[in-house]
């Protein structure tokens, strides 16, 4: 059994091909919350989602976030109401958020509920929020508190970074089982995500690191020619002084990391990620295609399976 860490798009075209050369009911995927938040008074859960849709073959294709055929009517009349649709919510993707949020209201916790939804959507793979408690991922700019999404999508990212942090994180405890799951688990994975806000705030859940101590595990640097693929990961990074690059990415996880799988173009940096006692594995790691996710999910396999002889 295996344990994959992730946050959103990057993470779901991942785990796609993964699910295509391994039994997806023997991995469990521990899905960042961090970024959850409020809207129209509905409980959104956007990387979860992300992975979920994906996963059960329903996702835009072409966004990697959102429904496939997806329409906005009922954004397109919010807007006429005065509201800025600022978040880009389809009108099968509200059924979503209603469902989960009135469940949420009868006391039924993240983690149940994520796993009926699952199965509506025939999904196999064992997804997992993180925690059952609120966490909210905060971004400290020179003009304020933000919520990720407002920084991310709202303000579309321009806003100058001075800090991040995890409000509710010391309070959070991992969702029901997932520490078992974990102890029993042959390896660990951590899906091509942003370091800062999609991986950390699952690492910072109290106990965490201390459960991956002693087992093998594999990550996929989000990082490809001192660059990220989508998102903000180099802003963040650089607002924590890390260096954007392959490299930047094994010495923020050097602690636990057994294996880093790096892109082509960044070949150069095995030597100096190999110093800090960390293997290295060299493939195209850019997914265009479920081709390209399967190939990138069975190196990823092979490198787990070294570990473990």
């Amino acid at each position: 059994m295996i344990v994959a860490l992730a946050g959103g798009v990057g993470a779901a075209r991942f785990l796609e091909g993964l699910v295509k050369i391994m039994d997806p009911r023997e991995l469990t995927v521990i899905i960042n919350t961090g970024d959850d938040f409020y809207l129209y008074g509905l409980y959104i859960c956007p990387d979860l989602d992300t992975v979920m849709y994906t996963l059960g073959g329903i996702a835009n294709q072409a966004t990697g976030w959102g429904l496939q055929d997806d329409t906005f009517q009922c954004l397109s009349m919010l807007e006429r109401y005065g509201n800025d649709p600022w978040f880009k919510l389809g009108d099968k993707d509200f059924a979503t958020h209603i469902l989960r949020t009135n469940l949420l209201r009868r006391g039924i916790p993240l983690s149940e509920i994520t796993r009926l939804i699952c199965s509506l959507l025939n999904v196999d793979t064992n997804l997992v929020p993180m925690t059952n408690q609120k966490v909210s991922t905060r971004v400290v700019t020179e003009d304020g508190i933000l919520d990720f999404q407002e920084y991310f999508v709202q303000y579309q990212h321009t806003a100058i970074i001075k800090d991040v942090f995890f409000e509710g994180i010391t309070d959070a405890a991992l969702s029901p089982g997932l520490a078992e799951t974990i102890k029993k688990a042959d390896g660990v994975i951590i899906c091509p995500s942003n370091p800062i806000v999609s991986i950390q705030p699952i690492l910072k859940i109290p106990g965490f690191l201390q459960l991956l101590k002693d087992l093998p595990v594999v990550g996929i640097s989000p990082i490809v020619g001192g660059a990220p693929l989508k998102g903000p990961a180099d802003k963040l990074m650089q607002a924590f002084n890390i260096e954007v690059s392959a490299y930047g990415v094994a010495r923020y996880y050097a602690a636990f990391l057994k294996t880093l799988i790096i892109d082509t173009i960044d070949a150069e940096l095995q030597p100096q990620i190999e110093e800090l006692d960390i293997n290295v594995a060299v493939t195209d790691t850019v997914m265009k295609n479920l081709e390209d996710k399967i190939a990138l999910a069975k190196i990823t396999l092979e490198e787990l399976d070294k570990l473990l002889k």
